[in-house]
Protein backbone atom coordinates (compact mmCIF):
# COMPACT_ATOMS: atom_id res chain seq x y z
CA UNK A 1 0.00 0.00 0.00
CA UNK A 2 1.73 3.04 -1.04
CA UNK A 3 2.94 5.45 1.28
CA UNK A 4 0.47 8.75 1.94
CA UNK A 5 1.36 12.41 2.93
CA UNK A 6 -0.45 14.48 4.58
CA UNK A 7 -0.96 18.30 2.93
CA UNK A 8 0.03 20.18 6.20
CA UNK A 9 0.35 23.90 5.60
CA UNK A 10 3.82 24.04 5.92
CA UNK A 11 4.63 21.35 3.36
CA UNK A 12 1.98 23.54 1.04
CA UNK A 13 3.93 26.77 1.30
CA UNK A 14 7.02 24.36 0.52
CA UNK A 15 5.46 23.47 -2.81
CA UNK A 16 3.93 26.93 -3.46
CA UNK A 17 6.45 29.52 -2.35
CA UNK A 18 8.67 29.37 -5.36
CA UNK A 19 5.01 29.75 -7.36
CA UNK A 20 4.16 32.58 -5.43
CA UNK A 21 6.78 34.21 -6.35
CA UNK A 22 7.21 33.75 -9.88
CA UNK A 23 3.71 35.14 -9.72
CA UNK A 24 4.48 38.19 -7.46
CA UNK A 25 7.53 38.94 -9.46
CA UNK A 26 4.80 39.09 -12.99
CA UNK A 27 2.54 41.23 -10.89
CA UNK A 28 4.66 43.44 -10.91
CA UNK A 29 5.83 43.87 -13.98
CA UNK A 30 2.14 44.58 -15.45
CA UNK A 31 0.52 46.61 -11.89
CA UNK A 32 2.31 49.64 -11.42
CA UNK A 33 3.32 50.61 -7.81
CA UNK A 34 0.86 53.27 -5.71
CA UNK A 35 1.18 56.67 -6.35
CA UNK A 36 3.92 58.34 -3.98
CA UNK A 37 2.38 61.20 -3.00
CA UNK A 38 -0.35 61.47 -0.98
CA UNK A 39 0.33 57.65 0.34
CA UNK A 40 3.60 57.94 2.11
CA UNK A 41 3.09 60.63 4.59
CA UNK A 42 6.39 62.17 3.56
CA UNK A 43 6.08 66.02 3.25
CA UNK A 44 5.19 67.30 -0.01
CA UNK A 45 7.86 70.36 -0.63
CA UNK A 46 6.28 73.56 -3.14
CA UNK A 47 8.80 75.43 -4.20
CA UNK A 48 8.58 78.77 -4.71
CA UNK A 49 11.37 80.57 -6.88
CA UNK A 50 10.78 84.09 -5.10
CA UNK A 51 10.87 86.07 -1.40
CA UNK A 52 8.96 84.83 1.15
CA UNK A 53 6.16 87.84 1.13
CA UNK A 54 5.84 87.97 -2.29
CA UNK A 55 1.57 86.79 -3.79
CA UNK A 56 3.21 83.90 -5.49
CA UNK A 57 4.63 83.00 -2.23
CA UNK A 58 0.97 83.92 0.37
CA UNK A 59 -0.68 81.51 -2.44
CA UNK A 60 2.04 78.39 -2.12
CA UNK A 61 1.21 78.50 1.68
CA UNK A 62 -2.30 78.71 1.51
CA UNK A 63 -2.52 76.12 -1.24
CA UNK A 64 0.30 73.85 1.27
CA UNK A 65 -2.14 74.17 4.10
CA UNK A 66 -5.09 73.40 1.92
CA UNK A 67 -3.35 69.84 0.96
CA UNK A 68 -2.62 69.31 4.67
CA UNK A 69 -6.09 69.44 5.24
CA UNK A 70 -7.21 67.17 2.57
CA UNK A 71 -4.29 64.53 3.15
CA UNK A 72 -3.26 65.20 6.34
CA UNK A 73 0.47 65.22 4.86
CA UNK A 74 2.75 67.43 6.00
CA UNK A 75 3.43 70.66 2.90
CA UNK A 76 6.58 72.50 3.29
CA UNK A 77 6.77 75.72 0.88
CA UNK A 78 11.05 75.95 0.30
CA UNK A 79 11.58 79.89 -1.06
CA UNK A 80 14.59 79.41 -3.46
CA UNK A 81 15.13 83.31 -4.91
CA UNK A 82 17.28 84.29 -7.41
CA UNK A 83 18.15 85.64 -10.78
CA UNK A 84 14.51 85.56 -11.79
CA UNK A 85 13.19 82.50 -10.42
CA UNK A 86 15.93 80.40 -12.57
CA UNK A 87 17.21 79.38 -9.39
CA UNK A 88 14.32 77.77 -7.37
CA UNK A 89 13.26 76.46 -10.94
CA UNK A 90 16.54 74.26 -11.74
CA UNK A 91 15.74 72.94 -8.44
CA UNK A 92 12.51 71.96 -9.25
CA UNK A 93 13.39 70.08 -12.41
CA UNK A 94 15.92 67.79 -10.90
CA UNK A 95 13.58 66.61 -8.26
CA UNK A 96 12.81 62.90 -8.07
CA UNK A 97 9.43 62.79 -10.38
CA UNK A 98 7.53 61.00 -7.50
CA UNK A 99 4.82 63.68 -6.80
CA UNK A 100 6.90 64.89 -3.57
CA UNK A 101 7.92 67.97 -5.02
CA UNK A 102 5.52 71.14 -6.86
CA UNK A 103 6.99 73.94 -8.49
CA UNK A 104 4.74 77.38 -8.08
CA UNK A 105 5.33 79.72 -11.41
CA UNK A 106 4.44 83.04 -12.11
CA UNK A 107 4.13 84.95 -15.70
CA UNK A 108 7.92 85.42 -16.05
CA UNK A 109 8.33 81.80 -15.88
CA UNK A 110 7.55 81.71 -19.99
CA UNK A 111 9.50 85.12 -20.45
CA UNK A 112 13.30 83.77 -18.88
CA UNK A 113 13.86 81.32 -21.55
CA UNK A 114 13.70 84.22 -24.09
CA UNK A 115 15.96 86.58 -21.57
CA UNK A 116 19.01 84.82 -20.93
CA UNK A 117 21.49 83.04 -23.14
CA UNK A 118 21.39 79.64 -20.93
CA UNK A 119 18.55 78.57 -19.24
CA UNK A 120 19.08 75.55 -17.10
CA UNK A 121 15.67 73.94 -17.73
CA UNK A 122 13.04 73.84 -20.30
CA UNK A 123 9.92 75.13 -19.85
CA UNK A 124 7.94 72.37 -21.55
CA UNK A 125 9.89 69.39 -21.21
CA UNK A 126 11.59 69.71 -18.00
CA UNK A 127 7.85 70.03 -16.74
CA UNK A 128 4.26 68.21 -16.45
CA UNK A 129 1.42 70.96 -15.76
CA UNK A 130 -0.64 70.24 -12.70
CA UNK A 131 -3.44 73.25 -12.91
CA UNK A 132 -3.08 77.31 -13.49
CA UNK A 133 -4.30 78.50 -9.84
CA UNK A 134 -5.11 82.11 -10.73
CA UNK A 135 -5.08 85.66 -13.00
CA UNK A 136 -4.54 89.00 -11.98
CA UNK A 137 -5.36 91.98 -14.05
CA UNK A 138 -2.95 95.27 -14.61
CA UNK A 139 -4.07 98.52 -15.75
CA UNK A 140 -2.55 102.08 -17.22
CA UNK A 141 -2.10 104.47 -14.88
CA UNK A 142 -0.78 107.94 -15.36
CA UNK A 143 0.28 110.74 -12.94
CA UNK A 144 -3.03 113.14 -12.59
CA UNK A 145 -0.35 116.03 -13.85
CA UNK A 146 -0.70 114.48 -17.71
CA UNK A 147 -3.15 115.44 -19.71
CA UNK A 148 -5.01 112.41 -20.78
CA UNK A 149 -8.08 111.01 -19.30
CA UNK A 150 -7.99 108.28 -22.10
CA UNK A 151 -5.63 105.86 -23.64
CA UNK A 152 -6.29 107.68 -26.94
CA UNK A 153 -5.53 111.01 -25.53
CA UNK A 154 -2.48 109.34 -23.33
CA UNK A 155 -1.09 107.99 -26.99
CA UNK A 156 -1.55 111.55 -28.82
CA UNK A 157 0.37 113.23 -25.81
CA UNK A 158 3.17 110.42 -26.13
CA UNK A 159 3.19 111.19 -29.97
CA UNK A 160 3.69 114.39 -29.55
CA UNK A 161 6.60 114.17 -27.99
CA UNK A 162 9.02 111.01 -28.77
CA UNK A 163 11.29 109.95 -26.37
CA UNK A 164 10.18 112.46 -23.34
CA UNK A 165 7.71 110.42 -21.66
CA UNK A 166 9.21 107.86 -19.18
CA UNK A 167 7.26 105.23 -17.65
CA UNK A 168 8.74 102.68 -14.27
CA UNK A 169 8.44 99.19 -13.77
CA UNK A 170 9.94 97.10 -10.84
CA UNK A 171 12.69 96.25 -12.67
CA UNK A 172 13.77 94.88 -16.32
CA UNK A 173 11.61 91.94 -17.87
CA UNK A 174 8.89 92.21 -14.57
CA UNK A 175 5.27 92.03 -16.52
CA UNK A 176 4.73 95.87 -15.95
CA UNK A 177 7.62 96.56 -18.04
CA UNK A 178 7.17 93.84 -20.68
CA UNK A 179 3.11 95.30 -21.29
CA UNK A 180 4.66 98.85 -21.74
CA UNK A 181 6.94 97.57 -24.52
CA UNK A 182 4.22 95.74 -26.21
CA UNK A 183 1.88 98.98 -25.73
CA UNK A 184 4.34 101.05 -27.37
CA UNK A 185 5.22 98.47 -30.48
CA UNK A 186 1.05 98.45 -30.65
CA UNK A 187 0.51 102.14 -30.51
CA UNK A 188 3.80 103.03 -32.39
CA UNK A 189 4.93 105.13 -29.34
CA UNK A 190 8.15 106.06 -28.26
CA UNK A 191 8.34 105.86 -24.18
CA UNK A 192 11.45 106.00 -22.18
CA UNK A 193 11.86 103.23 -19.48
CA UNK A 194 13.25 104.14 -15.71
CA UNK A 195 13.39 100.25 -14.05
CA UNK A 196 13.52 100.07 -10.09
CA UNK A 197 14.74 97.40 -8.02
CA UNK A 198 11.31 96.21 -6.84
CA UNK A 199 7.68 97.93 -6.77
CA UNK A 200 7.45 99.66 -3.70
CA UNK A 201 9.96 102.73 -5.02
CA UNK A 202 8.60 102.68 -8.47
CA UNK A 203 4.81 103.20 -7.04
CA UNK A 204 6.58 105.92 -4.70
CA UNK A 205 7.79 107.56 -7.50
CA UNK A 206 4.43 107.34 -9.78
CA UNK A 207 2.78 109.08 -7.28
CA UNK A 208 5.74 111.74 -6.80
CA UNK A 209 5.44 112.64 -10.48
CA UNK A 210 9.21 110.94 -10.96
CA UNK A 211 7.76 109.16 -13.31
CA UNK A 212 4.47 109.72 -16.10
CA UNK A 213 3.07 106.20 -16.47
CA UNK A 214 2.68 102.48 -15.44
CA UNK A 215 1.34 99.57 -15.66
CA UNK A 216 -0.28 98.61 -12.49
CA UNK A 217 -1.72 95.58 -10.65
CA UNK A 218 -5.63 97.01 -10.71
CA UNK A 219 -5.45 95.74 -6.76
CA UNK A 220 -2.73 98.05 -5.83
CA UNK A 221 -3.99 101.33 -8.41
CA UNK A 222 -7.30 101.26 -7.08
CA UNK A 223 -6.91 103.04 -3.74
CA UNK A 224 -4.35 105.75 -5.21
CA UNK A 225 -6.99 106.41 -8.28
CA UNK A 226 -9.41 107.07 -5.31
CA UNK A 227 -7.33 109.45 -3.51
CA UNK A 228 -6.51 111.20 -6.77
CA UNK A 229 -2.62 110.05 -6.51
CA UNK A 230 -2.44 108.54 -9.83
CA UNK A 231 -5.56 108.17 -13.14
CA UNK A 232 -6.51 104.72 -14.42
CA UNK A 233 -6.51 105.06 -17.89
CA UNK A 234 -7.59 101.68 -18.69
CA UNK A 235 -7.32 97.94 -18.43
CA UNK A 236 -5.24 95.38 -19.99
CA UNK A 237 -6.94 92.51 -20.01
CA UNK A 238 -9.49 91.51 -22.43
CA UNK A 239 -12.68 92.26 -20.68
CA UNK A 240 -13.00 94.84 -17.90
CA UNK A 241 -12.77 93.61 -14.85
CA UNK A 242 -15.10 93.22 -11.45
CA UNK A 243 -13.34 95.50 -8.95
CA UNK A 244 -13.15 98.17 -11.94
CA UNK A 245 -16.43 98.05 -14.02
CA UNK A 246 -16.17 101.67 -15.41
CA UNK A 247 -13.00 101.52 -16.41
CA UNK A 248 -12.50 100.56 -20.48
CA UNK A 249 -10.47 97.78 -21.73
CA UNK A 250 -8.01 99.02 -24.22
CA UNK A 251 -9.10 97.29 -26.75
CA UNK A 252 -12.53 99.43 -26.04
CA UNK A 253 -9.89 101.79 -26.55
CA UNK A 254 -8.50 101.48 -30.25
CA UNK A 255 -5.23 99.18 -28.93
CA UNK A 256 -5.77 96.11 -31.01
CA UNK A 257 -3.99 93.41 -30.20
CA UNK A 258 -2.77 94.00 -26.80
CA UNK A 259 -4.03 92.19 -24.00
CA UNK A 260 -1.59 91.33 -20.95
CA UNK A 261 -2.81 89.86 -17.39
CA UNK A 262 -0.55 88.09 -14.55
CA UNK A 263 -1.27 84.42 -13.76
CA UNK A 264 0.27 81.93 -11.42
CA UNK A 265 0.45 78.08 -12.14
CA UNK A 266 1.34 75.05 -10.49
CA UNK A 267 3.95 72.38 -12.03
CA UNK A 268 5.63 69.21 -11.44
CA UNK A 269 8.90 67.29 -12.90
CA UNK A 270 8.50 66.04 -15.89
CA UNK A 271 7.93 62.47 -15.64
CA UNK A 272 5.29 62.63 -12.47
CA UNK A 273 2.93 59.67 -12.70
CA UNK A 274 -0.04 61.04 -14.07
CA UNK A 275 -2.17 59.67 -11.68
CA UNK A 276 -0.47 62.03 -8.95
CA UNK A 277 -1.07 64.55 -11.43
CA UNK A 278 -4.89 64.09 -11.95
CA UNK A 279 -5.13 63.65 -8.11
CA UNK A 280 -3.64 66.99 -7.36
CA UNK A 281 -5.59 68.90 -10.44
CA UNK A 282 -8.94 67.44 -8.48
CA UNK A 283 -7.92 68.26 -5.04
CA UNK A 284 -6.35 71.86 -5.92
CA UNK A 285 -9.85 72.65 -8.16
CA UNK A 286 -11.81 72.14 -5.41
CA UNK A 287 -9.75 74.48 -3.31
CA UNK A 288 -9.66 77.37 -5.64
CA UNK A 289 -13.91 76.59 -6.20
CA UNK A 290 -14.28 77.37 -1.94
CA UNK A 291 -16.16 80.84 -1.39
CA UNK A 292 -13.64 81.64 1.12
CA UNK A 293 -10.50 81.20 -0.81
CA UNK A 294 -12.17 82.72 -4.06
CA UNK A 295 -12.98 85.75 -1.31
CA UNK A 296 -9.62 85.93 -0.28
CA UNK A 297 -7.89 85.56 -3.51
CA UNK A 298 -9.90 88.56 -4.86
CA UNK A 299 -8.65 90.88 -2.00
CA UNK A 300 -5.31 90.82 -4.02
CA UNK A 301 -6.67 91.20 -6.86
CA UNK A 302 -7.13 87.73 -8.53
CA UNK A 303 -9.33 85.43 -9.91
CA UNK A 304 -8.95 81.78 -9.42
CA UNK A 305 -9.10 79.85 -12.84
CA UNK A 306 -8.55 76.01 -12.70
CA UNK A 307 -9.20 73.23 -14.63
CA UNK A 308 -7.72 70.73 -16.46
CA UNK A 309 -3.79 70.40 -16.37
CA UNK A 310 -4.06 70.98 -20.72
CA UNK A 311 -5.08 74.54 -19.51
CA UNK A 312 -2.02 75.52 -17.77
CA UNK A 313 0.36 73.27 -20.53
CA UNK A 314 -1.51 75.69 -23.80
CA UNK A 315 -0.93 79.05 -21.70
CA UNK A 316 2.37 78.33 -21.34
CA UNK A 317 2.98 77.36 -25.10
CA UNK A 318 0.99 80.65 -26.63
CA UNK A 319 2.61 83.14 -23.70
CA UNK A 320 6.56 81.98 -24.73
CA UNK A 321 5.63 82.49 -28.20
CA UNK A 322 4.10 86.32 -27.95
CA UNK A 323 6.13 87.37 -25.07
CA UNK A 324 9.29 85.90 -26.89
CA UNK A 325 8.38 88.24 -29.71
CA UNK A 326 8.22 91.16 -27.72
CA UNK A 327 11.58 90.84 -26.43
CA UNK A 328 13.26 90.39 -29.28
CA UNK A 329 11.40 93.15 -31.08
CA UNK A 330 12.58 95.30 -28.05
CA UNK A 331 15.84 94.02 -27.74
CA UNK A 332 15.42 93.20 -23.48
CA UNK A 333 17.80 91.38 -22.18
CA UNK A 334 18.64 90.52 -18.25
CA UNK A 335 22.73 89.59 -18.93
Amino acid sequence: MPSRHVATPALLLRYLRPAIAACTLLLSAFVSPPAAAQVTGRPITIIVPYTPGTGIDILARALGAELTKHWGQPVVVDNKPGASGNIGTQVASRAAPDGHTLLMIAKTFVTNGSLFKNVPYDPVKSFAPVIKLATGSIVLAVHPSVPADSVSAFIQYVKARPGEVNYGSPGFATPHHLAMELFKHATQTDLVHIPYKGTSGVMSDLVGNHVSAMFVPTHVALPLAADKQIRILGVASAERVAAAPDVPTLAEQGVTGFEVDIWFGLLAPAGTPADVVARYNEVINQFLRSPAVTGALAKQGLITAGGPPAVLGELIASDMAKWQKVIQQAGITAE
